[in-house]
């Protein structure tokens, strides 16, 4: 189970990498075909492809994303696994609106046929002070 926990944990930490460097390869690879993201800000939903575009264009960017691996809770329930952790970001919407945040996220992974794990599903939710 630790080495589920930590290979979850690295993939987490690769999405959040990947959102804060612009690498839409790695997204590409990280994240499933039908990959469902909801906003942290604003509850809107985007998928795949919608947020591979948004990231390639520059219209969305993450110039900060701190995660909090040990406070994690990861579990895993056969070929899916279940993270909650917390981040604190920064971002910039297609809007040019700036946006700062702590949140708590859901992270859904799937056990792919070639025996990765891939995203399938992010939700964030705004921490209030």
């Amino acid at each position: 189970m630790t080495t589920d926990r930590d290979t979850l944990l690295q993939h987490d930490q690769s999405f959040f990498d990947a959102l804060v460097s612009g690498d839409r390869d790695l997204l590409e690879a990280l994240l499933s075909d039908d990959f469902v993201l909801v906003g942290v800000e604003d509850g809107a939903v985007a998928d795949k492809g919608v947020v591979l575009d948004l990231m390639a264009s520059g219209a969305l960017r993450f110039p900060r994303i701190t995660s909090f691996p040990d406070e994690a809770i990861v579990r895993v329930l056969g070929e899916v696994a279940i993270i909650v952790g917390r981040t604190g970001m920064s971002f910039t919407g297609p809007d040019g609106t700036a946006f700062s945040a702590g949140s708590r996220y859901t992270h859904v992974y799937a056990a792919a046929s070639d025996g990765a794990w891939r995203l399938v599903s992010a939700q964030g939710t705004t921490i209030k002070d």
